[in-house]
């Protein structure tokens, strides 16, 4: 549970974007700057595209070759043929036909080595989408360079392709300005070109820094007094530029940290795992670190190649059963993608338990924000509203039983006596962790069997249904994702409204890590609609009205928030899973259970104030 964590943000920062027009934004990225040791300013960074943001001709030139018995040097020597009126040139000044290219580059090649050679095979590799990906070190460094207001240029020799287009295989929102060579007719390391590109960008030569990895190209960028820096490595490279800059490029995975012994996965085995199921050649190194936040199943950030996943996985020892129910997550998330509920892309599920000692499945890594419904509080009213509208409207998509069959969630879960079968699992999960006598949980489970109320729609329920488990884009009011089904199931989606309301009852000063109050808080100022303004809109989706027995659901919420506290703290004594203060967690547990009869004697009072009254004779 609580996936949440993956990706909390201290403040709703997307919030913040929205009320800056983004030509506003934009003139306050211009003005920025950043000094340098001799004393001028650097405004822009400009890259060049092969062999800086994508592999090098030369290298994938080196590696075609020995696959096809080419003698090494020969795309080289061909390449270099010619000189300016050679036609490797020509291509990239766009004065030749990708044909023509072909066909005058296929004869040089075979004079060469004396034989045939397939440079057409050689030009579909070069072009291909499985070569021509941006390094991930050069996406965050010109990610980082934008957020810290600097512009940025890619200034490339390339070339059409066949089907009349350029090839520049990068996303060319990442930059302020595109030149390519084939368009403007003149390439590296002609001054001309550079000069193009500053005027573009509007600064001046010693105002930008300069990527290639040729030296002719970098020596004339110098002449015109561009700083320089030669990329024989992109991982070296970026260290260079982070040097000259004075910040970091490397992206920052929130809330995670080293991989501590208890919670140790098996590196080898999970990398030969990843590279059998995601079909990768990369040679980097396997990155993993843990998010430090998790309550429940351990959650691992991991990296190899261009892949950058979630792996979620069951604790390792003996488990409360039906708990850390990592297949049902895989199952809900997979058939819910396709019906307009946002959602994880999850990639695969692994049941054999040899590859890490557990059961785990993998889902895509967003660095996207998520906030808590305590960090609401720094935010403006409006868009508080915004979120939790968002709260309401989004899960709402799930509220329709017809849907259930075309989701293949027909046998999901038990579709009569929902909170019955509730009731039966949580009592067995408390009796398995309980410490001892509270005498609220005792009065709990015998009351709450006997005020079952009738469920009204059955629908999928998500079963930890709050604010913080949705994944908000960081500059639109939108949800990317929904996380946390562990608890999923078919049932009663009242009971996913009342515990999305548990933060309304508890204080601020609340001490557990789970949920933060907001009951001594001014809802109406802060933007954020009561718990009552937020049922009535709830069951307007539903189309059902308010449930007169509210108070039977909120105490059910809390008696759930309690088991959930207790089967916490029992996991942190043996170091299962982390959590600050654990010895907190026992009295929590009994406050949580208090605060859940409160409400049930409060529906025990409305029962009987609506009874009939009794005729004595």
């Amino acid at each position: 549970m609580y996936m949440r964590q993956l990706f909390r943000s201290s403040h709703l920062q997307w919030a913040r974007r929205a009320t800056f027009p983004k030509h506003s934004q934009g003139r306050l990225q211009r003005a920025r700057r950043w000094t340098h040791s001799g004393g001028g300013t650097y405004r822009a960074v400009i890259f060049d595209m092969s062999g800086v943001l994508i592999p090098s001709p030369g290298r994938v030139a080196a590696e075609w070759e020995l696959q096809n018995h080419i003698p090494p040097g020969t795309i080289r020597k061909a390449w270099i043929s010619g000189g300016e009126n050679g036609p490797w040139m020509k291509l990239m000044r766009g004065e030749i036909t990708t044909e023509d290219f072909l066909q005058e580059f296929g004869r040089l090649c075979s004079e060469i080595v004396k034989t045939s050679v397939p440079v057409g095979s050689f030009f579909s590799l070069l072009t291909s989408d499985q070569v021509a990906k941006q390094f991930p070190v050069m996406t965050e460094a010109i990610t980082q360079i934008r957020a810290k207001g600097l512009r940025t240029a890619v200034l490339s020799n390339n070339f059409y392709l066949p089907n009349g287009k350029s090839f520049l295989p990068l996303d060319r929102k990442q930059f302020d300005v595109v030149v390519e060579s084939c368009l403007e007719g003149v390439c590296k390391p002609d001054p001309r070109i550079y000069k193009l590109c500053l005027e573009r960008l509007g600064l001046q030569p010693s105002e930008s820094i300069f990527l290639d990895d040729l030296g002719p190209n970098l020596k004339a960028a110098a002449s015109l007094g561009i700083r320089t820096i030669q990329v024989n490595d992109p991982e070296t490279a970026v260290k260079e530029l982070e040097t000259l800059l004075g910040f970091t490029m490397r992206m920052v995975i929130p809330n995670t940290g080293p991989v501590r012994e208890t919670v140790e996965i098996p590196r080898d085995s999970l990398e030969k795992y990843l590279k059998d199921l995601l079909g990768t050649q990369s040679t980097g190194p396997l990155e993993l670190l843990r998010f430090d936040h998790g309550q429940s199943s351990p959650t691992y950030y991991v990296r190899l190649g261009n892949h950058q996943l979630v792996l979620k996985r069951k604790p390792l020892g003996t488990l409360v059963p039906s708990t850390h129910a990592v297949e049902r997550e895989f199952r809900i998330m997979k058939a819910l993608a396709n019906a307009g509920v946002p959602v994880p892309k999850v990639l695969d599920l692994c049941e054999d338990s040899r590859v890490l000692g557990s059961r785990f499945y993998l889902f895509m890594y967003s660095p996207a924000l998520v906030e808590r419904e305590d960090s609401a509080l720094s935010v403006e009213p409006d868009q508080v509203s915004v979120l939790y509208i968002y709260l309401d409207s989004v899960f709402c998509k799930l509220y329709n039983s017809k849907g259930l069959i075309c989701f293949g969630l027909n046998s999901y879960g038990l579709h009569q006596d929902y909170i019955l079968q509730q009731m039966q699992t949580w009592i067995k999960q408390y009796r398995a962790s309980e410490p001892g006598t509270i005498p609220a949980m005792e009065r709990l489970i015998q009351w709450l069997p006997r005020h079952l109320p009738k469920q009204q729609k059955m629908t999928v329920v998500h079963g930890n249904f709050r604010l913080d488990n949705l994944l908000f884009h960081p500059e639109k009011t939108e949800v990317l994702a929904v996380l946390d089904w562990e608890l999923s199931t078919l049932g009663d989606p009242l009971a996913d409204a009342a515990f999305s309301c548990l933060t309304h009852y508890l204080p601020s000063s609340f001490p557990g890590s789970l949920l933060r109050g907001l009951r001594d808080c001014d809802l109406t100022q802060l933007g954020i609609p009561t718990a009552e303004e937020y049922l009535r809109m709830y069951c307007c989706h539903l189309e059902i009205p308010p449930p007169e027995n509210w108070n039977f659901y909120m105490a059910l919420s809390f008696f759930r928030m309690a088991i959930i506290l207790q089967g916490v703290h029992k996991r942190s004594l043996p170091g299962q899973a982390g959590l600050a203060a654990t010895e907190q967690n026992e009295k929590l547990t009994e406050y949580v259970s208090n605060l859940a009869w409160d409400f049930a004697v409060k529906e025990g009072f409305r029962v009987f104030k609506e009874m009939p009254p009794q005729n004595h004779y």
